[in-house]
């Protein structure tokens, strides 16, 4: 089993950056796709974008293109997410995610086997 530990929310004003980090207790962080989701509040957990093992591929909702980039840093077990031009619909709880299994990241929280506890984000007009 492999623990994830989100930081780097906060808050910030529209139009700023903040940059997510997510910490993987386990060597074999390498062999997992892993996926950014976030929910605000009050709305399910929605997909923001996901990375294959190697880093080698991503991919990113709609709403991240052009704004957000996830990368990893396999030999540091830890995941990020930066995001720019950022705006008040970005609040919400951003929450990484681990899947073992599938060599490309999914867009469904369903495939996905281990979570971290969420960072809040959030984005003042």
């Amino acid at each position: 089993q492999v623990q994830l530990v989100e930081s780097g929310g906060g808050l910030v004003q529209a139009g700023g950056s903040l940059r997510l980090s997510c910490a993987a207790s386990k060597r074999t962080f390498s062999y997992y796709s892993m996926g950014w989701f976030r929910q605000a509040p009050g709305k399910e957990r929605v997909f923001v974008a996901g990375i294959a093992p190697s880093g080698g591929s991503t991919y990113s909702a709609d709403s991240a293109k052009g704004r957000f980039t996830i990368s990893r840093d396999n030999a540091k077990n830890t995941l990020y997410l930066q995001m720019n031009s950022l705006k008040p619909e970005d609040t919400a709880i951003y929450y990484c995610a681990a899947d073992s299994i599938g060599l490309t990241p999914s867009e469904s929280a369903d495939d996905y086997e281990y979570w971290g506890q969420g960072t809040q984000v959030t984005v003042s007009s």
